[in-house]
């Protein structure tokens, strides 16, 4: 399968989920997200149960530490390690979040990166080595942020650039524009319309907390809100189907309830069906 032949709802695989998507085999899903770091080089039962799900659902990886917006030199023993991983699992797509994890070493945590030409090129030139080690694409996701750097661009319009300039695809988090649309006051909508419909891989949605009015973080610990629900409903209308992942990290409700999350997921795609894949 490759990843344009990709369909429906898909579930964010958590150890804390693992025994029972197991039990269950995951027949809520249509596919499975993995972030490779938490994965490489684990065997026993946990590497079992990773390749028995690996096997009965589509699998993509979505990645956690590759620094792309860093100035810190790209690892490239992880990098080796992570194209074994992909090969190994058969992983239809591989993406990393637009931002800086790191300096001397591992900040655990996405930091924002200053919207400028100098940072779209250096950032377009990183995905490049990215991408001719893993031998595949590079798929991008726009982050949550909770501090601006200075840059003459606005959000939209870097991320645009740096797609273009590193001619790569777009994860598109819709929970993560609603969230900065709040925390630094634009026009979410505008935001979903401004993307490149041909470039827009797959999507993800998510729960958030609200700190205040004007402060909302993407923890990924929570149900997706309604006015989530109903961006991810504009991008569809606005590009067209994709497949969507729900995130979800912490607080696992019953695994029915996440599944009644994906079915929603699926009711908002069967009603944009009439769109094809890449809009009107």
């Amino acid at each position: 399968m490759h990843l344009a032949h990709l369909t429906g709802a898909g579930l964010g695989l958590r150890r804390g989920l693992l025994a029972e998507l197991i039990g269950d085999h995951a027949s809520g899903a249509d596919f499975l997200e993995v972030a490779p770091e938490n994965w490489i080089g684990v065997g026993g039962r946990l590497g079992k149960q990773l390749r028995a799900l690996s096997e009965c659902r589509p699998l993509l990886c979505h990645g956690l530490s590759l620094n792309l917006g860093g100035f810190a030199p790209l690892n490239l023993e992880l990098l080796h390690a992570i194209k074994g991983f992909l090969d190994e699992h058969g992983v239809l797509a591989y993406s990393e979040h637009l931002s800086a994890c790191a300096d001397d070493g591992q900040l655990y945590d996405l930091m924002p990166l200053p919207f400028s030409e100098e940072s779209v090129l250096r950032i377009a030139e990183r995905v490049r080595i990215v991408q001719e080690v893993l031998e595949r694409p590079l798929i991008i996701e726009n982050v949550s942020a909770y501090a601006r750097l200075p840059g003459e661009l606005d959000e939209a319009d870097f991320v645009r650039a740096v797609l273009e300039r590193a001619d790569c695809q777009l994860l598109l988090d819709v929970n993560n524009v609603y969230v900065n649309s709040l925390n630094f006051g634009f026009d979410a909508e505008a935001y979903i319309a401004a993307m490149p419909s041909e470039r827009i891989a797959y999507l993800h949605v998510a729960g958030h907390y609200d700190q205040a009015a004007d402060l909302k973080i993407d923890t990924h610990g929570a149900p997706v809100i309604d006015p989530v629900w109903a961006l991810l409903s504009s991008a569809y209308a606005r590009h067209g189907v994709r497949p969507t992942l729900l995130e979800r990290d912490f607080n696992f409700p019953p695994l029915a309830e996440l599944y009644a999350e994906l079915a929603h997921i699926r009711s908002l795609q069967q009603a944009a069906q009439p769109l094809s894949r890449y809009g009107t």
